[in-house]
């Protein structure tokens, strides 16, 4: 059975006999004491949640996460968002199906990606965070997970791939400030934006397209793990700088700005200044961006509330083509087109 409608299409109203993953599967009773299950569906357009009222408990032997499913319902609207009503739940075979129909990945190629991260390197003048960067990237187990985990389980760049897109992103912004403003190591801006969430190939795990934490993620935080895997990487480098690898680390603990946003330490210099921003500024735009691409209208209209930027937004219609944010060479200089 091939998937014939994705998340993003479906409509109120619309009786739906197709495939989707399971995100997460509760159990739960009714006031009367009745048990239902309480669904999150997802593909890799997007996630749709709904109640199956029937069947709670046999159901829920098969409503485990990543599983995908044959499912029967109706779309119907509840406090003005799209659900799922369920009828019917079924296994179907994994032959009949492909993951790339449920995973969400980046949209830019995972070799581009690979060649932008190489060159990004190759420009570090200084040859202690170049050995840094080099080591970590191309010798390190983390290095390998880093080229294809999610940035994080939600909200900006929560995809297979998100991480490297995210953080090449802020690199090229980086490199762009660097030399706007004067004073600025432009070599650990630039390492500080390659290595800032290099925590998060610990601290999540994506298992079968379902992004969770770790019990070390949940325990320590990304944060904390990047800081201590730089350090222990860095101490294998003879002669490795104690001023330069404190630099580097100030950048990754301060990273988030804000204590009260889980930055051990507020931004002291101005490298951390500029990272902190540039971070904010790329998970924002992203998450906007991706706003853009459910907007079904063929006219600027107007998003949900969105808390996490305190505002609704003015959403354009955006081409599809215009999604693939590979950054282009002109005059030898790369640009980011989605944020300038």
């Amino acid at each position: 059975m091939a998937k014939k409608r994705f998340i993003t299409e479906l409509v109120d109203g619309e009786q739906i006999d197709d495939l989707f993953m399971v995100k997460t599967a509760r159990l739960s009773e009714t006031r009367a004491g009745k048990p239902y299950l309480s669904l999150v569906f997802s593909d890799k357009t997007g996630e749709i949640g709904g109640p199956a009222w029937d069947n709670a408990e046999a159901l829920q032997k098969i409503c485990v996460a990543g599983n995908v499913l044959r499912v029967r319902g109706q779309v119907q609207t509840y406090r003005e968002r799209l659900q799922l009503k369920v009828d019917n739940l079924a296994t179907v075979a994994e032959s009949s199906y492909g993951m790339s129909d449920f995973v969400a990945a980046s949209m830019r190629r995972p070799a581009s990606m690979e060649s932008e991260l190489d060159e990004r390197i190759g420009e570090i003048q200084d040859r202690f965070v170049g050995k840094l960067l080099t080591t970590i990237f191309h010798e390190t187990e983390v290095g390998e997970r880093f080229k294809n985990s999610p940035a994080a389980k939600g909200i900006h760049h929560a995809y297979l791939g998100g991480l490297l897109e995210h953080s090449l992103s802020m690199a090229r912004v980086a490199s762009m400030l660097a030399d706007h403003y004067a004073g600025i190591d432009k070599d650990l801006l630039v390492a500080g934006a390659l290595l800032h969430d290099i925590g998060k190939t610990v601290e999540l795990h994506n298992e079968v397209g379902v992004i969770d934490y770790t019990d070390i993620g949940r325990l320590k935080g990304h944060i904390v793990i990047g800081c201590e895997f730089i350090g222990r990487t860095a101490e294998d480098i003879d002669g490795f700088p104690t001023e330069t690898l404190t630099h580097i680390q100030h950048l990754v603990l301060s990273h988030h700005g804000r204590q009260e946003f889980g930055a051990p330490v507020v931004p002291l210099t101005a490298e951390a200044m500029l990272l902190s921003f540039i971070d904010d500024l790329d998970a924002k735009m992203n998450l906007i961006d991706q706003l853009q691409q459910k907007n079904k209208s063929t006219e600027p209209a107007w998003s949900d509330y969105q808390r996490i930027l305190e505002r609704h937004i003015l959403l354009k219609p955006a081409p599809a083509d215009q999604r693939v944010q590979e950054p282009e060479q002109q005059n030898g200089n790369k640009k980011q087109h989605t944020l300038f």
